[in-house]
């Protein structure tokens, strides 16, 4: 009874070992860009280029006040604080212009433009 247990747990913490592994390794490989907001109060870059896909935006914060990563079409948004990093990751299957703007400045706007896959 005892070896069976420990053969189930044994068993069991494998494939939760595995299967951490596999997730591991398809994060590695997700393509990662990076969108800054600067001291002036704009994006860089303005125009965001990135395959059709599963990828992630790196969102940097360099002013010293809080800003707003927004899309309504994407259904995304992320506050960031002043000098501080965050991310988010996007499935886009469909090419096409994206706008995205600070909420907290809404006269800031950019434009993530999705190309085709490869």
């Amino acid at each position: 009874m005892v070896k069976r247990a420990l053969a189930i747990a044994g068993l069991a913490l494998f494939l939760t070992l595995t299967q951490a592994l596999l997730a591991a390794s398809a994060w590695a490989e997700t393509p990662t860009f990076t969108l800054t907001f600067k001291e002036d109060g704009t994006f860089e870059p303005q125009r965001l280029e990135v395959p059709a896909g599963r990828f992630k935006i790196n969102l940097v914060n360099e002013s010293k006040v809080p800003v707003e990563f927004e899309s309504l079409p994407l259904r995304k948004e992320k506050v960031l604080g002043p000098g501080l990093s965050s991310f988010l990751v996007f499935t886009i299957s469909k090419p096409g212009e994206y706008p995205f703007f600070d909420d907290f400045h809404q006269s800031v706007k950019g434009t993530l433009v999705v190309k085709p896959a490869q």
